[in-house]
């Protein structure tokens, strides 16, 4: 008996409406148009933040697409017990949890020159909580028999060195403790997409390149430029397409993949 394959339309492959999904730090820089970018595409989106009101604020201001409801948690990454009462609380709250996007990062401001082991040991705890975050997705969907998509997100300095020069005089290096978490969670991309597939869960990586905000230093954000093929620093809006893709159906064949938007820095 042969089954017969109806191809889904562009607009079904991306629509999220029915799905819930979950995003740490979705209530900064980046984690706002991640987490308008699933309202969008029609999720329910719950927002964590390791301040409650802070993430319902920002899940009240949320479009409702298809009449769906957003919420605010607090999860802190870094804290083991934080992150399993905040998955608790996006169930209680959702009924569910079908995405999970590991975006927030508690920063590390210091350079190689004067990184202590204390701070570089502190910041790779970012990448324990993406790691526990995702077993807790992956457990959940399994229990349902559902399939999950998990989205980790990364960056060009997981896979490049920043340039000495772009810095030199200005501020501090690019932090080693930083790049060090980001390769780490690239890796673990795909080492979970490997072990994770039989249980029908996706897990991909979205790695921006320069996304700065408003508060980079004129001179750096100018050598940045310099360095790009397409002269001009990354928008956040400019990753909600990549974001969706491996969210949703369309990504469906995709799986420990990292998916690099850096205007083409890593292109000479």
């Amino acid at each position: 008996m042969t089954t017969t394959y109806s191809e889904p339309t562009i607009q079904q492959l991306f629509d999220l409406s029915g799905k819930v999904a979950l995003i740490t730090g979705g209530t900064g820089h980046l984690g706002t148009s991640f987490s308008h970018a699933l309202a969008e595409a029609g999720a329910h989106v719950v927002v964590a933040s390791r301040d409650a009101q802070r993430a319902q604020e920002a899940a009240t201001a949320l479009p409702a697409i298809t009449k769906a409801s957003h919420y605010g948690v607090a999860i802190d990454q870094t804290n083991p017990d934080s992150i399993h009462e905040g998955f608790s609380s996006a169930v209680e709250a959702a009924g569910k949890v079908d995405i999970l996007v590991n975006n927030g990062l508690e920063a590390v401001t210091h350079d190689l020159t004067d990184c202590t082991f204390e701070e570089f040991l502190r910041h790779q705890i970012n990448t324990a909580g993406y790691f526990e975050l995702a077993r807790t997705l992956r457990n959940h969907v399994v229990d349902r028999s559902a399939a999950g998509s998990v989205i980790m997100i990364g960056s060009m300095y997981g896979q490049v060195a920043s340039y000495p020069d772009t810095y030199d005089g200005i501020c501090a290096a690019s932090p080693v403790a930083y790049h060090a978490h980001k390769g780490g969670v690239i890796q673990m991309t795909r080492h979970l997409a490997a072990y994770y597939a039989k249980d029908n869960v996706r897990v991909n990586c979205l790695s921006p390149g320069p996304f700065p905000s408003d508060k980079v230093d004129g001179q750096l954000h100018e050598r940045l430029c310099n360095k790009l093929p397409m002269g001009r620093m990354g928008r956040p809006g400019e990753l909600k397409g990549a974001l969706i893709l491996l969210a949703s159906d369309a990504g469906s064949y995709m799986t420990g993949e990292n998916v690099t938007v850096d205007g083409g820095w890593r292109s000479w």
